[in-house]
């Protein structure tokens, strides 16, 4: 007997007419032409619109509410020339001092003064013996006199300048340069310094090895090609959109990267469901039009829900109330949607042009996908299996993941440092150069600000000697600089240098330790106000804000797709399964990350120069993504599943069928999604590696140790008790169909479907 408000098994109402998304798909399907050309129109006007209005991306982002940004607003406030985004340029003299080429030197500080957007440069070299001028303590040149850089301080983030921006950089260190010196670029002046053109590559070997595996899954040439051609527009218009948004908003400079990961992947995975249930509908005999429209009613009302849910999940990411956060989620939205509406419309599209020739071009024999509930293939035998012995199946699948997501527990949040950038990029060669000549630390100094503005103006000395004196000998400082009042007097500054490199853990502790202890206790009694800021600061307080909302997004996330998977299926249990399983399939893939770029298993393989923290944001972004497109596998299985359970009642059959009919293309749609999120891990960029490879992971757990093994167990062991939900709910919660099935009394109203 089922549990007290599970519904009974209920005659099947009879067909009715055809949804919206039915006579959508067959419109579509009828005019094929019309709808091709405007989607190539559409994707060639974008495009143009793009060249000529399209924005830049850049990493710039403020933290409104957190000490250092309050530092840095107090030194904008009273020093100018102290406060701005700062980049070096950092010199090498192989053959002596720097002082001998001081012309050179004070040659360039003045081109780069008369730069646009630049508020001041610090001259490393100390002015020549007999000069009148006061030496300014940079502390900016080597003990041997061969390494120096010039701190270049702008207006505005230099990547909101454009890479051409770069070419007046190096016309102003021309001089320096013929003289034989080495100039590199280091910190945001660095980046804005790399290559300006996109490398395609981690794209290519992504669609080779779709093409491949479509290919071997489809047999048919053209069936092969449709979801690679769908999602490929549906990515270049995504994208052309984004850039259209960048400006107006700024985006990370990972933001189209990591768009065009998300939308090859769903792209790609949204059309294969649509072709496998459309090409099964031909071979049952449906006609080519019909088909295309039921497969759109049907596969496509599950491709609507699973896009639905990714686009939740990152803007979700909006909770965290970070901005650069929330955009990194709605840059990949962008082409989660575009890929939804190009395999809505441009698929049916396709199919409607192919019609029964589908299948002309073969390499091998098409396989049915086997729909009629009376299978005895492979994965059937498999799931029977399965449900002779779930509680072993659901150990082993445990147990697996369990493995896999011990290195989490040694998890160390940071910011991945230009030191783990190829020797190619400039600011890796700036950031080794500043490190021989200073230590590591230089590379991410922190400032310290003392406003001083409420202390009477006759005990500031005391307060500078003070400060000057508890700033001696701090643990883990490799030096901080005496402490110099600023122009108008009212704010003290100095300069912390960190023993270790900036990413280092011992980095974290100075600034804690300087934030919370040093100057706080130094200026006890007085009416001043302390801050650490610059851009090490703020990477750490982004990092604290990171891990104090993380809980937040995480609970938000589940919670919407926990809600989502109840109201489509009905089922409390297999909603609560459902969030579960995701959340185990995310831990082994965070602790497959952690294990290979912070413990450095494989990360010397992959191009990572030693061991490095995992970037504040990644666990967050991963979590959004991984949930929201594991989701769509448990959208798909279930869907069939459910839609067996509604003809039967028989919970093991269901499953059996449902693994039956999916689990071919869900094993070839994620071969195809973890191909294309594998091929980013040879990007050049560190975090791109780490979402790269994480995403892959995730996949590949999620298709194989979860779907093959953990939802076929627990679905079996929960029984009919899968499907149950209390009645007070089922009367409260909105009907959804997934399958685009009719309904029978108790299960939603045919008005209710889409």
């Amino acid at each position: 007997m089922p549990p007290p408000g599970a519904r009974r098994p209920e005659a099947a109402s009879p067909p009715a007419r055809a949804g919206a998304l039915e006579r959508l798909g067959r419109w579509c399907a009828r005019h094929s032409v019309v709808v091709v050309v405007v989607w190539l129109v559409a994707l060639g006007v974008l495009r143009l619109v793009q060249d000529v209005a399209g924005g830049t991306y850049s990493d710039d982002f403020s933290l409104p509410g957190t000490q250092s940004y309050q530092g840095q607003q107090v030194l904008k406030a009273n020093a100018r020339g102290a406060s701005g985004t700062g980049g070096q340029v950092v010199l090498h003299d192989a053959h002596g001092p720097l002082t001998d080429v001081r012309g050179q030197v004070d040659q360039t500080v003045s081109a780069l003064r008369k730069l646009p957007h630049v508020v001041a440069v610090e001259n490393p070299l100390p002015p020549p013996s007999g000069s009148p001028a006061k030496p300014e303590p940079t502390g900016a040149l080597s003990a041997d006199g061969t390494i120096g850089y010039l701190t270049v301080r702008f207006d505005t983030t230099p990547a909101s300048l454009g890479h051409s921006y770069v070419h007046r950089v190096d016309d102003a260190v021309a001089p320096l340069r013929s003289a034989g010196v080495q100039v590199e670029y280091g910190g945001p002046l660095g980046e804005l310094a790399r290559p300006a053109t996109h490398d395609f590559t981690s794209e290519a070997v992504g669609f080779t090895v779709a093409v491949i595996v479509l290919l071997i899954g489809f047999g048919s040439v053209i069936a092969a090609v449709y979801p690679l051609v769908s999602a490929l527009i549906g990515v270049i218009i995504g994208l052309a959109c984004l850039s259209l948004l960048a400006a107006a908003f700024t985006f990370a400079s990972v933001s189209p990267t990591l768009a065009t990961m998300i939308g090859l992947g769903v792209g790609i995975d949204y059309a294969l469901f649509l072709i496998t249930r459309h090409r099964q509908l031909l071979l049952d005999g449906t006609g080519p039009k019909a088909a295309a429209g039921r497969a759109v009613a049907t596969s496509g009302r599950a491709v609507l829900v699973s896009g639905g849910t990714v686009v939740v999940a990152l803007t979700g990411l909006y909770v965290s109330g970070i901005s650069f956060i929330g955009k990194l989620g709605a840059a990949a939205a962008v082409t989660v949607v575009t890929a939804v509406l190009a395999a809505l419309t441009l698929v049916p599209a396709l199919l409607g042009l192919a019609g029964r020739r589908l299948d002309r071009w073969r390499v091998r024999t098409p396989v049915a996908e086997g729909a009629t509930g009376t299978e005895a293939g492979t994965w059937h035998r498999y799931a029977l299996q399965v449900a002779r012995r779930p509680w072993w199946f659901l150990a082993g699948g445990l147990v697996t993941v369990a493995v896999l997501a011990i290195p989490l527990f040694s998890i160390r949040l940071g910011h991945v440092g230009d030191g783990a950038d190829p020797t190619t990029f400039t600011d890796r060669r700036a950031y080794d150069l500043i490190s021989e000549g200073f230590g590591p630390g230089a590379n991410g100094p922190l400032t310290l600000v003392v406003d001083q503005s409420a202390v009477p103006a006759g005990d500031r000395a005391a307060l500078a000697a003070k400060l000057g004196k508890a700033l001696t000998g701090v643990p883990g400082a490799a030096g901080v600089t005496p402490p110099q009042p600023t122009g108008n007097g009212q704010v003290l500054t100095a300069t912390a240098v960190s023993a270790v490199p900036p990413q280092d853990a011992g980095t974290t502790d100075l600034f804690n330790r300087l934030k919370d202890d040093v100057l706080p206790q130094a200026v006890a009694g007085t009416a001043a106000r302390t801050y650490v800021t610059g851009s090490t600061a703020a990477q750490v307080d982004f990092l604290e804000l990171i891990s104090a909302r993380l809980p937040l997004i995480i609970a938000v996330v589940v919670g919407l797709a926990f809600l989502l998977i109840l109201i489509v299926f009905r089922g409390l249990l297999v909603a609560v399964k459902a969030a579960a399983l995701n959340l185990l399939s995310i831990a082994a893939s965070y602790g497959v990350v952690v294990a290979v770029f912070q413990w450095g298993w494989g990360g010397p393989a992959l191009g990572v120069d030693g061991t490095v923290p995992i970037e504040s944001y990644v666990p967050m972004m991963m979590f959004a993504i991984v949930f929201g497109l594991s989701m769509d596998y448990e959208v798909f299985l279930l869907s069939r599943v459910h839609e067996a359970w509604r003809r039967t009642h028989d919970n093991e059959a269901s499953v059996a069928h449902g693994l039956e009919v999916t689990a071919r293309v869900i094993t070839c749609a994620a071969l195809i999604m973890v191909s294309v999120f594998a091929a980013f891990v040879i990007s050049d960029n560190v975090v791109v590696k780490m979402l790269g490879l994480g995403l892959a992971v995730s996949v590949l757990i999620d298709a194989t140790v979860v779907r093959l093994l953990l939802v076929p167990a627990a679905m079996t062991v929960l029984g009919r008790n899968s499907w149950w939900v209390p009645r007070w709910l089922d009367r409260i919660l909105p009907h959804v169909d997934a399958e685009g099935a009719p309904q029978g009394p108790g299960m939603g109203s045919e008005r209710s479907r889409l």
